[in-house]
């Protein structure tokens, strides 16, 4: 013990200056937007190579479990050409590579997943390189997960939909009524969908998807079914409890969305900032 105040005493002016440092970095991050982004891309660098490093070891070891997965995916693909015949593909094929498409996706692989906090995040193995973009909606094959926050170089922070500030337009799959996607905090695998019109028809099991009223994700992607709902204390909206489609304790390969409409409709929604 003596050792240990004996050299707080001998280094106490550079101890101080550490010190003095540390708190002046820290409200320099806080009170600029400008080093707090850069701060929070150093941390997804730093973070993502750690957690690359821990999922290249996992991932050895769930190989099995993802083939199974990937065949899952192969079989519902193969399913949804079997609508088509050989001579419909023959007589209507279009090459469509030269045209301008509305969205394109981008593949990665989820490195960390967060499910038991208020604020949960997820970090994928792709950044800006790979032509990822903050605001960009990222999805399994079976649903949803989040929608980009930050990104690095090689690495991207996604804000998940189990987040106290996760805010998602999406809708009945049957209908055209709507309302805000959120969560309570409490089971990762069930989220809520508020302000939904009480003319709204409801019925347990109904499909929950994306609405597609923004440029973030496109309409019809699958986020889960109705599980229970309720009104509201004004009886004015339903408060809908939605049995999610991703079992969001086990992501692996993940799709980030990118729409190439988005510049130009955030400038009709914005002209002034544009000018």
């Amino acid at each position: 013990m003596q050792q240990i105040i004996n050299f707080l005493i001998r280094n106490k002016n550079f101890l101080l200056f550490l010190l003095l440092l540390f708190i002046s970095l820290v409200l320099t991050i806080q009170s600029h937007s400008y080093h707090k982004s850069k701060f929070i891309s150093s941390t997804n660098f730093l973070s993502g190579g750690v957690y690359g490093w821990r999922y290249s070891i996992s991932n050895y070891f769930g190989l099995k479990s993802e083939n199974e997965r990937l065949l899952e995916e192969n079989k519902l693909l193969r399913n949804q050409l079997s609508f088509f015949t050989t001579d419909t593909i023959q007589t209507n094929y279009t090459d469509t590579t030269s045209f301008d498409k509305p969205y394109h996706f981008i593949k990665g692989n989820v490195y960390k997943n967060d499910y038991s906090k208020i604020d949960n995040y997820i970090l994928i193995n792709k950044g800006e390189k790979d032509g990822i973009e903050p605001d960009m909606g990222v999805i399994t094959d079976k649903g949803i997960i989040g929608i980009v926050e930050n990104t690095s170089t090689n690495y991207s922070r996604v804000i998940s939909i189990l987040n106290s500030n996760s805010r998602i337009n999406a809708g009945l799959k049957k209908s055209n009524q709507y309302g805000s996607l959120v969560w309570n905090g409490k089971d990762p695998n069930i989220v809520q969908l508020e302000t939904v019109p009480r003319q709204a028809v409801l019925k347990k099991g109904d499909t929950i998807i994306t609405n597609g009223r923004s440029t973030i994700f496109p309409r019809g992607i699958g986020i889960g079914t109705i599980l229970n709902y309720e009104l509201d204390k004004n009886q004015s909206y339903f408060l809908i409890d939605v049995l999610l489609f991703n079992d969001m304790t086990d992501i692996g390969f993940v799709y980030a969305i990118k729409s190439n409409d988005t510049a130009e409709v955030r400038l009709l929604e914005n002209p002034k900032t544009n000018e």
